[in-house]
């Protein structure tokens, strides 16, 4: 969707731009794909080009977004101004949690590099959350836990337990080793926006094995 050069003068003049259609649910939205959906959880990944923007879509529920690289973006609510430009980063982990009911807006790139982001979002709220930690927590909704992992290169995280299912995003390409308690490794190379679904109990720890900075993200249900 292109803007006119007219735009960015209505918003400094206080004046909302005519909304251009009606708002499509997340998973309709062109430019979000689905990766995943079972009965607890919907997961995303949203590729917004440079000069695009997304159409008006609704979030039905909470969620922890993740994104896997460098852009400049706008937020707009429906039937609201639109942001001013706001720099994103891989790592960097956005919390929605939807109090007053499902959200809308629409997501405009501004910057010359693709804006890329998983968004996981929690379909059903525990009955009872569990009370063990894998780790720090770097994030929270009602559903769900989100631990950031940032390693250097040959840099562990402690062994750690996840008691319930988790989604593991990795934010950048590196070779990633796994240890179990009992000393078995494995080790893979992962790339940007790589993640996997774990529904099984497990206890590991994650190895950087490469010579750059590297990050995961594990986002694991309450």
């Amino acid at each position: 969707m292109k803007f006119s050069f007219a735009f960015p003068c209505l918003l400094v003049l206080g004046i909302m731009p005519a909304q251009t259609s009606e708002p499509v649910s997340v998973e309709q939205e062109p430019h979000h794909k689905v990766l995943l959906k079972n009965d607890d959880v919907l997961v995303l990944r949203a590729t917004v080009p440079a000069g695009e923007s997304t159409l008006y879509h609704t979030h039905s529920y909470d969620g922890i977004a993740v994104v896997v690289a460098h852009a400049l973006v706008t937020q707009q609510q429906w039937n609201k101004p639109e942001t001013p430009p706001s720099e994103v980063y891989p790592g960097k982990i956005i919390v929605r949690v939807l109090e007053n009911g499902p959200y809308t807006h629409r997501t405009r790139n501004v910057g010359k590099e693709t804006f890329d982001v998983f968004d996981v979002e929690a379909l059903r709220h525990p009955e009872q959350p569990s009370a063990a930690l894998a780790g720090p927590v770097a994030a929270e909704i009602p559903g769900a836990r989100a631990y950031q992992w940032s390693l250097a290169p040959g840099e562990a995280t402690a062994m750690h337990t996840h008691e319930r299912p988790y989604v593991i995003i990795a934010v950048a390409a590196f070779p990633l080793k796994m240890t179990s308690p009992d000393g078995r490794t494995m080790t893979h190379e992962v790339n940007p926006g790589d993640f996997h679904w774990v529904t099984s109990k497990v206890t590991h720890a994650l190895a950087n094995e490469g010579k750059v900075p590297a990050q995961i993200v594990e986002i694991e249900l309450k």
